[in-house]
């Protein structure tokens, strides 16, 4: 697929794409008029580079720990210096405190919805919300 179907298919911005690929996180092949093409595969891969970006972590760091995280799994650990083990082990902990976070604020949207849900009056029910 071209640039533009991946952009499409992952919601991310074409420059965007660009960026990860001279970063290394994603390749493309390139036709014999110079156009940028991808496999399927690389929208998995995508999908996934922006969980990551998203979680906190640095395109470096990425760069590094996304072989690990293809199937089958074969973890690298030749290039894993201390740094980078103790960065992984911060961003983990981070990781978990925003699920902890995440978690209690669904739980308290879902439980504020269904209250409301459940005090509505029948006449009421069916009308759209005020604005403003």
């Amino acid at each position: 697929m071209r640039i533009g179907e991946l952009a499409e298919r992952t919601g991310t911005p074409r420059r965007l794409l660009r960026y990860y690929e001279e970063q290394g996180l994603i390749i493309a092949a390139r036709t014999p008029n110079g156009y940028r093409t991808y496999d399927t595969a690389t929208v998995d891969r995508v999908v996934q580079i922006r969980g990551l970006l998203d979680a906190g972590l640095p395109t470096r760091l990425i760069k590094q720990i996304l072989p690990c995280l293809d199937k089958p799994r074969t973890i690298h650990f030749a290039d894993a210096t201390p740094e980078m083990l103790a960065t992984l082990e911060c961003e983990l902990d981070r990781m978990s405190s925003r699920i902890q976070c995440l978690t209690r604020n669904r739980d308290a949207i879902g439980a504020y919805l269904d209250a409301v849900r459940d005090n509505r009056s029948p006449e009421t029910a069916g009308a759209a919300p005020a604005v403003g």
